[in-house]
């Protein structure tokens, strides 16, 4: 009995105590902080965009035919050694096939032509110092000059037409495509003997929603960027603009003039083009899609002291991903970027970075 009245008072402390440990304390303030990532907001330019596709040309092509028919000789490349080639850099009246024809040659009778223009011009000054001093009449020397202007003519014709025995290049460019013929095969009149590019410059034909036919002009810069090669985009100029609109397919033709200087993109790529329709400068611009819609307005968060404050924006200028801020923002400001999806307004968060 004695131990049970010291068990007693002893099992009644210790539950106490355990009841004590159960009860929660009130006196310690509990909170969960989001953690987020935040941008500043910062200033820089901007540009608003058609997105339109399409294929680019050489701005200089041409397709070399013969005139005449000729026996066969591709000429040598003087840089290379060897005769041309696909892919070969032409200069400007560089002669890249030869087409011989005896006959031909000689039914032009240029040697005897030209001895006929001197004979021609010695006639004609003989003739205008005789009239000089009376000895012939004017027509006489109206007759001896005809005959020199034709002779000159005849001279000229033949030169022309032997000129038609070589293919020579029109402009600087690059050979795009050359038939094969055997050296010494005869080739008829009209016969595709070269082609010949010159795709420092090209162009680029496209055709626009008539919606948009008042949002562009001449000068516009435009974005140019082959799928093949995402990484290099080229620089474009709206050169031309259609005053009409296709009534079917309710759009508009443009064409876009691109430097190609490194030769970066190369005729018949199929591209992508970004029209630039408008563009502002020193604006405050943010991510698009840290953007939250709530009843067709827009807002994002903003970090001030530790806590996320809802803040309604107005926008302007939108790009493929990002957006111009009008109003509702400052310069310097964080803006959460990340974490925002769970954020209330005044919710406590913790910032990554």
């Amino acid at each position: 009995m004695k131990n049970t009245k010291h068990l007693i008072p002893i099992l009644l402390t210790a539950l106490i105590i355990v009841n004590a440990c159960k009860q929660p304390n009130l006196g310690i303030e509990t909170s969960i902080e989001v953690p987020v990532d935040v941008i500043e907001a910062s200033t820089s330019s901007i540009e608003e965009f058609i997105n339109t596709t399409g294929t680019v040309y050489a701005v200089k092509e041409v397709v070399l035919n013969s005139e005449m028919a000729g026996e066969y000789t591709l000429q040598k490349n003087p840089a290379t050694g060897i005769p041309y080639a696909l892919g070969d850099r032409v200069t400007r009246g560089a002669n890249i096939i030869k087409l011989e024809d005896e006959e031909y040659v000689n039914n032009q009778r240029l040697n005897s032509k030209k001895v006929n223009l001197e004979i021609s011009r010695q006639e004609y000054d003989k003739q205008k110092s005789l009239y000089d001093k009376g000895g012939v009449t004017q027509r006489e020397l109206k007759n001896a000059e005809i005959a020199y202007i034709n002779s000159e003519y005849d001279v000229e014709s033949s030169r022309i037409n032997m000129a038609k025995m070589s293919v020579k290049s029109p402009f600087t460019g690059v050979i795009s495509d050359l038939p094969y013929f055997t050296e010494g095969t005869k080739v008829n009149a009209n016969t595709i003997l070269v082609k010949l590019i010159d795709y420092e410059q090209l162009y680029l034909e496209t055709n626009l929603p008539e919606k948009y036919y008042l949002n562009v002009s001449k000068g516009f810069k435009v974005y140019i960027t082959s799928y093949t090669s995402p990484r290099d985009t080229l620089i474009g100029e709206i050169t031309q603009i259609s005053p009409s609109i296709d009534p079917e397919a309710r759009t508009f033709k443009c064409f876009v003039n691109v430097n190609n200087k490194e030769k970066i993109i190369l005729p018949g790529m199929f591209v992508k083009a970004d029209l630039v329709i408008n563009s502002s400068e020193n604006t405050i611009v943010i991510p698009k899609d840290i953007i939250v819609s709530r009843s067709r307005k827009r807002m994002v968060f903003v970090v001030e002291r530790g806590v996320a404050k809802e803040r309604w924006i107005t926008t302007g200028l939108e790009s493929i991903d990002k957006v111009e801020v009008l109003t509702g923002l400052e310069s310097g400001e964080s803006v959460v970027s990340k974490g925002f999806e769970t954020l209330r307004n005044d919710s406590k968060v913790r910032v990554i970075r």
